[in-house]
């Protein structure tokens, strides 16, 4: 993993490169980032750069012994403690290393590096069964940490997901971040660093992974899965910043949902005027869709309506719009401002809501088209 192969986060790139070649690296590492972010794969990218034998300014080489080896996740001196369960396969004593050869899958697929752990439990087998980092894996922890470094300069422990650690093992890292062992780099990985404990998060150096920005992500899409641009731009829109999601999604059949947004917020503003028949026919489209993608339709509307909200404030805010698309915003702008648009947000948030829930999809949009005429009649003091 080549830090060139993860899309943008310069900043981030910039701050680990440093560290290295100032040879102030940090024996504990907390890359905070939420699910679909860049925080697993800068870990690993950091890793290649930590044990590179032909470092480069700007990156590991991908070419050394040791780039090879961690690229495969067949180092030895690379080692992970991860969230796991029992299964048909692991009947008993589920820990780490039983789950090598699945988590070398898993990563190495497609889009792996940026999935969560739903995905990860389904991987594995585990049926409903919730994955932890268990009490038995601390003697584990404790044994491989006690062993030099084989091959590369730095032994390197990933921890994915430390928040699910069991006390007891939760402990036993805290003991070795007190006392850590000679040219062990512990690389903790958390979605969500606020269950650690404050004692862990007091004796690591926190790397802040910020979620993917729309244009970074639009262009890897474009460039790595030859996506369409403008389905490119749709995907990055609804997966706010999650890589994974908008892997995931973007095989699926293709929704122009800018052009609904256009076209119901156009029959949203003749509702004012008491026509009726544009609304209901948005209605009609939007129940045939499907509950997923009108999730995903109200998820992209909500998206749009903040981009619509900083074009108003300053159309620098919102830079790389399509031709299309600039000249709707910018005649929309004017509707949606700080007077509106948290009530905006709230409905359409509300509607996501009511459609997971298995609401019934015409009547629910029916009613927000009403509630958002409304709003959009909300002038500016």
């Amino acid at each position: 993993m080549r830090f060139a192969d993860i899309p943008g986060l310069q900043e981030v790139k910039q701050v680990l490169r440093q560290a290295v070649r100032r040879q102030h690296v940090a024996h504990a590492q907390l890359f905070r980032g939420a699910e679909g972010s860049g925080a697993l794969a800068l870990a690993l990218a950091y890793a290649a750069y930590l044990n590179c034998e032909n470092r480069q300014p700007e990156d590991s080489c991908g070419e050394c012994p040791n780039c090879r080896k961690i690229d495969r996740l067949v180092h030895p001196d690379l080692n992970f403690i991860l969230p796991v369960t029992t299964t048909k396969a692991v009947s008993k004593d589920a820990l780490s290393h039983k789950f090598v050869g699945e988590w070398r899958t898993f990563v190495l697929a497609d889009g792996g590096l940026y999935q969560g752990l739903n995905d990860w439990m389904q991987h594995i087998g585990a049926d409903n069964k919730q994955g932890s980092i268990s009490k038995d894996e601390a003697v584990q922890l404790l044994k491989l940490v006690s062993l030099k470094a084989f091959e590369a300069p730095f032994k390197v422990v990933v921890i994915w997901l430390p928040e699910l650690m069991h006390p007891a093992a939760a402990n036993a890292v805290l003991k070795l971040l007190e006392e850590p062992p000679p040219a062990t780099v512990f690389l903790l990985v958390s979605q969500q660093p606020d269950k650690l404990l404050p004692t862990i998060v007091s004796r690591v150096q926190v790397v802040p992974v910020p979620r993917f920005r729309e244009p970074d992500l639009t262009q890897y899409l474009v460039d790595h899965y030859q996506v369409p641009e403008a389905k490119a731009r749709q995907l990055a829109l609804v997966s706010e910043g999650n890589l994974g999601a908008a892997l995931a999604a973007r095989d699926a059949p293709d929704n122009d949902y800018f052009t609904f947004f256009r076209e119901w917020m156009q029959a949203c503003f003749r509702v004012s005027q008491g026509k009726l028949d544009d609304m209901v026919t948005q209605a009609d489209k939007f129940q045939k869709l499907g509950r997923e993608n009108q999730k995903e339709l109200l998820q992209y509307a909500l998206g749009l309506v903040r981009k619509v909200l900083l074009f108003g404030l300053d159309a620098q805010l919102v830079p790389h719009l399509p031709a299309s698309e600039q000249t709707f915003i910018s005649k929309f702008s004017p509707f949606v401002h700080r007077y509106n648009a948290e009530g905006l947000a709230q409905v359409l948030n509300e509607a996501h809501f009511h459609v997971e829930r298995n609401a019934h999809p015409r009547i629910t949009f029916v009613d927000t088209s009403l509630q958002v005429a409304e709003l959009l009649r909300v002038a500016v003091n």
